[in-house]
Parts: C-alpha cells; sequence; structure tokens
C-alpha cells in the first residue's frame, strides 16, 4: 500500500510540473507576443533620411532673361561674332521715331508679338539716340515682363557679342532685381527662419507688414455708421468690388484664392477720443493713438468661425456730426493725404468726412452719397501691401509704368510668385522637420498610414518645387510649394497626434501589473519549484554514485 501511494504521489507530483511547464510556455510563447501585438504603438514608415536632408537643403533660383537688340545696337562685326544657332526671326521695330508713338505702344505691341512665359524677362536693347525714351531714362520697366534698355555710345566699341554682354550685365542684374526678386525679398521670405541683421529695419518692416502665405484670404469691407441719425450712408460696394478689386484678385488667383463680403455697422464708435485743433476748426487723430482704435472695433467686426484663413479687414468710418471733420497725423503731426491708415496683419481703416453735406437748412438724416473710386483707391493700395506687393523705389535712372487698371503688373505679380514660393518652401520645411523631431522623442505617438502619406507627399512636392524653381519655372514651382505646405500641415495637425491617445510608460505599468502579476506570480513560484526539485535530484544521484 505504501509503494502503491508513493508512485501515486510520484505521477500527481509529475503531472503538476508538465502543467505548469504547459502553462509557461504557453504565456512565453503565446501570450507575450500576442500581448506585445495588440499593445505596441503602431509607427508607420516615414522618410526619415529625406526629412533630414531638407534641414541642409539650399534653394536655387533661376529667371530667364532674354535680351533682344534693336536695330542699331549691334555692330555688322559684332553681329558676325553671334554664334550660329536656330532662330526664328521676326522683324518688329520699336523705334520711337516710326510708327509707334510712345514706349507704351512699344510695350503692348511687343506683348501681343510674343508673350513671355511666368516667370522670365525680356530685355529690348535699343540705340542712345532713340527717341523712345526720355533723355535722363535709361531703363524703362513696362507692365508686361519687357523691359527697354538704352546702350551707350561707349558699348559700340566693342569688338564682340560676349563684351558688350559683359558690360551690360551690371544693369541686366538690376532689371532682374527690380522685375523678379532680390536678395531683400528672399531675406523676407525666410523671415521666421533667418535672422535679420539690425541693420534692416525696412526689410523686417515690410515683412512684418505682409500676411503670410496661407491658401486662400477672407476680405471683409466694412461700413461704420456711428450716428445714423445724422446722416443715411450709401455705398455702391458690390460694383466698387467688380471695377477696383476683382481685377486684382483675379490676377492673383495664382496665388491664393479670396472670398469678399461686406458689412454696415451702425452707432460703431472708434473707442478713441479725437482731439478738437482750434487753428484748423478740426478733430485729429495722432499716430500715438491709432494703436487704440484696432481692438475696440475688432469686437464688433465678428469674425467668420467656418474659416480658418486670414481675414483682411478694410474699415470706412464716418464720423458723427459731434467729431467733423477728423483728420490723421502722422508721427510728424502732419496731416496724412489720404486720411487713413493701416495696421500689419489686420487690415486698414480709412475716415470719410462728409460735414460738407450739412448745411444750415438740412433735414437730418443727410443723405450721403460715398464717393467708391476715392475709397477704393486707398483700399486697393493698402490690399497690395498686406498681400507683400511691394512697391520699392527703382534705382536712379530707371522708370516703372503704372500698374494699370488690374492694380498689378504682370512683373509684379512674378516678384509675388517668388517670395511665395521661397516662403511655402520654408515654411513646409520647417513644419515637417519639427514633425520629424517630436515623432523621434516621442515613441508612443501612433503614426498612422494616412499621417505616413502625408509626410511622403510633403517631402515629394518640396523636392519638386526646389527643382522647378532651380529650372525658372516659376508656376510649376509654386504649385508644388502650395501642395507641400498643405500636405505639413495636415500632418501635423492631425486628430491622431493628440496628447490624450498616447500614454506614458509609467501609466502602462500602472494598468496592467495589476492584471499579470496574480497570474505571473503562481507560474514564477512553481517554475522555481520544479527548478528547485530538479536540483535536488541531481543532488541525490550525484550522492548515490559517490
Amino acid at each position: 500500500t505504501i509503494v502503491v501511494a508513493t508512485a501515486a504521489t510520484g505521477t500527481f507530483v509529475k503531472r503538476g510540473q508538465l502543467a505548469a511547464l504547459a502553462i509557461a510556455a504557453v504565456v512565453i510563447i503565446v501570450g507575450v507576443p500576442l500581448w506585445w501585438r495588440t499593445t505596441e504603438t503602431y509607427r508607420a514608415w516615414l522618410p526619415v533620411s529625406q526629412i533630414k536632408e531638407l534641414a541642409y537643403m539650399q534653394l536655387q533660383l533661376s529667371a530667364d532673361v532674354e535680351v533682344v537688340f534693336a536695330r542699331g545696337t549691334v555692330t555688322p562685326e559684332q553681329q558676325k561674332k553671334v554664334p550660329l544657332t536656330q532662330t526664328q526671326d521676326e522683324e518688329h521695330t520699336v523705334d520711337g521715331d516710326l510708327l509707334l508713338p510712345s514706349v507704351l505702344l512699344a510695350d503692348l505691341s511687343l506683348h501681343m508679338l510674343s508673350e513671355s512665359p511666368c516667370g522670365s524677362l525680356v530685355v529690348y536693347v535699343i540705340p542712345e539716340s532713340s527717341s523712345l525714351l526720355a533723355q535722363d531714362v535709361d531703363v524703362y520697366i513696362g507692365q508686361r515682363r519687357t523691359a527697354f534698355l538704352r546702350i551707350g555710345a561707349q558699348m559700340r566699341a566693342v569688338r564682340t557679342l560676349e563684351q558688350l554682354l559683359a558690360h551690360l550685365d551690371p544693369q541686366l542684374k538690376q532689371v532682374l532685381q527690380v522685375m523678379s526678386f532680390s536678395h531683400s525679398d528672399i531675406i523676407a521670405a525666410l523671415s521666421d527662419r533667418v535672422r535679420l541683421s539690425p541693420g534692416t529695419k525696412e526689410s523686417m518692416a515690410d515683412s512684418m507688414r505682409a500676411f503670410k502665405s496661407s491658401p486662400g484670404y477672407e476680405i471683409t469691407f466694412s461700413l461704420l455708421n456711428p450716428d445714423p441719425k445724422s446722416h443715411r450712408l450709401h455705398w455702391d460696394i458690390e460694383g466698387a468690388v467688380q471695377t477696383y478689386i476683382q481685377p486684382l484678385l483675379t490676377k492673383l488667383a495664382p496665388v491664393a484664392n479670396f472670398s469678399i463680403d461686406s458689412q454696415t455697422l451702425y452707432y460703431a464708435m472708434l473707442g478713441v477720443n479725437p482731439r478738437f485743433d482750434s487753428s484748423r476748426g478740426a478733430y485729429t487723430l495722432n499716430s500715438d493713438s491709432l494703436a487704440h482704435v484696432i481692438n475696440p472695433v475688432e469686437a464688433r467686426l465678428g469674425s467668420n468661425a467656418a474659416s480658418s484663413n486670414p481675414v483682411l479687414n478694410f474699415l470706412l468710418y464716418v464720423p458723427d456730426a459731434h467729431h467733423s471733420p477728423l483728420y490723421i497725423h502722422d508721427h510728424k503731426k502732419q496731416e496724412v493725404a489720404s486720411n487713413a491708415f493701416h495696421s500689419p496683419r489686420w487690415g486698414g481703416i480709412m475716415v470719410y468726412n462728409v460735414n460738407s453735406f450739412y448745411g444750415a437748412e438740412a433735414e437730418l438724416p443727410v443723405d450721403v452719397n460715398i464717393n467708391m473710386a476715392k475709397v477704393m483707391g486707398v483700399f486697393l493700395a493698402q490690399l497690395r501691401l498686406l498681400l507683400g506687393v511691394q512697391s520699392s523705389s527703382p534705382p536712379p535712372g530707371f522708370l516703372v509704368a503704372p500698374c494699370g487698371t488690374a492694380g498689378l503688373a504682370d512683373w509684379e505679380l512674378d516678384r509675388l510668385m517668388w517670395s511665395r514660393s521661397v516662403e511655402n518652401v520654408a515654411t513646409a520645411t520647417t513644419t515637417i522637420t519639427s514633425l520629424a523631431q517630436l515623432l523621434d522623442q516621442i515613441g508612443n505617438i501612433v503614426i498612422n498610414d494616412n499621417i505616413a502619406v502625408q509626410v511622403s507627399n510633403a517631402v515629394t512636392s518640396l523636392q519638386l518645387a526646389v527643382a522647378e524653381l532651380e529650372a525658372g519655372n516659376l508656376g510649376f514651382a509654386l504649385q508644388y510649394s502650395k501642395e507641400a505646405i498643405l500636405a505639413s500641415e495636415r500632418a501635423f495637425f492631425d486628430p491622431s497626434l493628440l496628447h490624450l491617445l498616447y500614454f506614458p510608460d509609467d501609466q502602462k505599468f500602472a494598468i496592467y501589473i495589476p492584471l499579470f502579476l496574480p497570474m505571473c506570480v503562481p507560474i514564477l513560484l512553481s517554475l522555481l519549484k520544479i527548478l528547485s526539485e530538479t536540483r535536488q535530484k541531481r543532488r541525490e544521484k550525484q550522492a548515490k554514485r559517490d
């Protein structure tokens, strides 16, 4: 009986050991990998090496400049030195002493003859004796992508065309900087990434005045009538927008999308009490008090919560009868001719006085028809500044044609597209680089396939934009840069990257230890007991042998 009981006990112990080993094997082979697989953070593949290369990327901007020599500018000997190329000649004289009475008509005629592609320039070299330009004008910049350059008499002594182009190179560089891009434009576009020197206050002011690049903009025109009992205002804002603003926005369509709305606000005050100037019999607003005008007025404007695009506000303020006329003074205590001012990256305000409509026998409220041509002329100039169209002074000897009815010359559009392309590339590069650093530092953030696709698209678009900038294809470069910035922002602001969707390691241990510890302790103790018994048996066998 004792032998049978001992054998049964040994069998039971052996079964227990096998069961413990089986459970431990299942936990280690199946349970642990399954738990690891189901609880690991999914991180899709990102082009990290290409993103790191973006931080050291160098931009190379190329602009095609075509130099056309008019009759009388190149000697027969110089013409013999011209390299043989396949060309198609079309005779079109641009001299002023023939059929074209002015340089404006010459510019228009040459534009109709051959339209230059976006981002390129055509420089027509005319002889010194030409009456097309005034005597004090050496370079004329037209409304399109053309310029007229007067050649000096000393240039005729040059033997070869290469030497002639070398003498013209400084003037051609000046034309390129005025009509395409300059060093200050690139620095202003990269103002968020490049630290400007203390001496470039004007460049810094220009870069801070204009709105940053965006896929779209909201433009709001507001009429402020603080005293509707005294005057009834009438403004044809719809017709004025179609006449003065829409041509400019149509030309700016490659840069961004625009939406326009208007509103009339009654009993809306400026929030600043103007001072009465007894010497002039009028009220004045000093430049120091203009900064306090924005906040009280902005509270009445409302906001477009349905759109994330920047808002450009243009306010027309008609003073009440008790504070009229009202004039704005600059920091030199001089009256501002336009009676308007603008706030960087916000908008502009114009004061429109109607005190001339009040008479001794006038019945209140007085009907006032606002001169929209005067108002839109001011708002159009402010809109150009806020969108980054800089009207820099040309070098000496340069004459720049007026921008025309569209409010924007073709070369001004190219200049804006150059700066916007560089700014978009810089912004997208910064966004993607910051996102890659964030994901590398925090390993628990989920990187789903959508984020990986957006990051890859942004990197690809950036590479294409840089390649198109180097090739001088401005239109494609701007389009790729816009796609890059949109893809980078979609990846950076993806909802799955929120901090509530991942947990630190200490929180994970606090959650899983109460679940796994009660199960792991018996298994671990059983394995330790089996190991102890195995060692004990080995010792007994060794003792018997000895």
